[in-house]
C-alpha cells in the first residue's frame, strides 16, 4: 500500500466524496497511480498483482480508500486484469460514456473520487452478467481479518 501512495492520507471509515486538484492528485499519488487515476491509463495485461489473486478480502481504490469490490465478486475471465462481476454497493463505482481508441465502452470510475478504475462490460457471468476489467494499480487490497477467523473458532470452541 505504501509503495502506491506518497502519503496516507485517507481511511477506509471516510465515505464523503474527494475533490482534489490534478497538482494535489500529482502530489498524493505514485506516478503508476496518477497515470492509471487521473490520465485513465492502463497497466499490460497479465502483469498487475491481482489479475490471478485468489485471496480472501476486500479492494479498496488505491487514490482515496473506497471500498470498491469484495474477493466474492472476483472470477477468473481470462483477460489478464481483475474481473469482477458486481462492485460491493451501487454507489462505489459511477459510469461514463468512453470512445476512445475507435472502441465504444463504458469507463468505471471510483463513486467517492472519480478515479478511472477501468471498463465494465456484458460479457460476465451469473448473477450480473457483467465483467468489470479494473487495473491492479489503481487497487489496495485487504485481506479478510485473521481477528474473525480466530473469533470464529473461539465461538465454535464454546459451543
Amino acid at each position: 500500500m505504501e509503495e502506491k501512495k506518497k502519503g496516507d492520507f485517507y481511511s477506509h471509515s471516510d465515505t464523503g466524496k474527494v475533490n482534489k486538484t490534478e497538482a494535489e492528485w500529482k502530489d498524493i499519488l505514485s506516478k503508476d497511480v496518477f497515470n492509471i487515476a487521473r490520465e485513465k491509463g492502463t497497466e499490460w495485461a497479465f502483469t498487475g498483482k491481482y489479475w490471478n489473486s485468489k485471496d480472501k478480502g476486500t479492494y479498496y481504490c488505491a487514490a482515496c480508500g473506497n471500498p470498491l469490490f469484495v474477493s466474492d465478486a472476483k472470477f477468473e475471465s481470462s483477460c489478464g486484469w481483475p474481473s469482477f462481476f458486481e462492485p460491493i454497493t451501487k454507489a462505489s463505482v459511477i459510469y461514463a460514456p468512453d470512445n476512445s481508441h475507435g472502441m465504444h465502452r463504458t469507463e468505471v470510475m471510483c463513486g467517492r473520487c472519480k478515479a478511472h478504475l477501468g471498463h465494465v462490460f456484458d460479457d460476465g457471468p451469473p448473477p450480473t452478467g457483467l465483467r468489470y476489467c479494473i487495473n491492479s494499480v489503481i487497487l489496495d487490497f485487504e485481506k479478510a481479518k485473521e481477528a474473525d477467523q480466530h473469533y470464529k473458532e473461539k465461538e465454535k470452541g464454546k459451543e
